[in-house]
């Protein structure tokens, strides 16, 4: 393990023997204090630079007998507005913004270990243009393609219902890949192939899939742009195997840290949004007997667990 050539001028945060951790502050200066090659994967879905203020309001139904909604057999309910998260997701100069991140997550990564950066149509070809320069284009592995189908509907252009995933790896010929512990989909014609084959199911392609986090559903945080812990399962069974260290410097409402817990991997998860912290501190709060999680400030370090 290797530290940067500044790290003298920085306090040691982290170590491979540490605390899962979640820091509160800004992640450049966050990710300069952390040691070379240290993280087998990184997947960040920084914002996508929309030009628009992020928010969603969260929402409860209960029932009253004064309730202004009528439902099932003739009960009245009122419905209760919760907190509105949001954040500002519009940069002067995005690029300046980003380059610096992913150069850092560059240096980051271990030998075998791979990036997954998370975009959408508005920035991915630059994304695609700048890792080429910075991983070498041998080592793109995938662009993923996240197809849903939700929400409203453009009559003036084919509605944009997908999300891209660029996948870059350190070395194309030590990465680690492991599709066996992937889960699988249906066939789509599946009387085209053997019944053991139509039972066991396919693996995925480069296009998933996979539907938006429910707004009525279990997982719903009310964070704006939560990505459904299926999204992030997949990709930390194939790109990492249990006591792997996984970084999101992006961290938003905390599915990356939440499916790594799940699945046996260490994680540091950063956000300078305090919202985007109180949701993550909410939703790892509801595992109580899993590892310990350290909670920092920074710059200002006073660790609470």
């Amino acid at each position: 393990m290797t530290l940067p050539n500044d790290y003298m001028s920085y306090e040691v945060l982290w170590t491979p023997n540490g605390d899962d951790l979640v820091v509160k502050g800004d992640n450049l200066e966050f990710l300069r204090t952390l040691p070379d090659e240290s993280f087998r994967l990184i997947y960040i879905d920084p914002p996508f630079n929309t030009g628009k203020v992020q928010t969603r309001q969260t929402m409860k139904t209960t029932r009253s007998a004064t309730g202004s909604r009528i439902g099932f057999k003739g009960q009245t309910y009122e419905t209760v507005k919760g907190v509105a998260f949001g954040y500002n997701d519009a940069f002067g100069d995005y690029w300046e913004f980003l380059e610096p991140r992913l150069e850092e997550a560059w240096r980051l990564l271990t030998d075998d270990g791979t990036l997954y950066l998370h975009l959408d149509y508005r920035e991915v070809h630059y994304a695609k243009v700048l890792l080429d320069a910075l991983f070498g284009r041998e080592s793109f592995l995938n662009e993923i393609i996240w197809a849903y189908d939700y929400g409203a509907r453009s009559t003036k252009k084919w509605p944009a219902k997908h999300d891209n995933i660029l996948v870059y790896v350190k070395d194309p010929n030590k990465y680690y890949f492991n599709n066996a512990e992937v889960d699988r989909e249906p066939y789509m014609a599946p009387g085209l192939v053997t019944p053991e084959k139509a039972a066991l199911g396919k693996l995925p392609t480069d296009v998933w899939w996979h539907t938006i986090v429910s707004p009525m559903g279990k997982e719903k945080t009310g964070y704006p742009t939560q990505k459904p812990e299926g999204i992030l399962r997949r990709i930390i069974h194939a790109s990492s195997e249990p006591g792997d260290w996984v970084l999101d410097f992006f961290a938003g409402s905390g599915t990356t840290g939440v499916v790594a817990q799940n699945l046996n991997r260490r994680f540091i998860m950063v956000d300078q949004n305090q919202e985007a912290i109180n949701v993550i501190t909410k939703r790892l709060g509801s595992n109580l007997l899993g590892p310990s999680v350290a909670f920092i400030d920074f710059p200002e370090i006073s660790a609470v667990e």
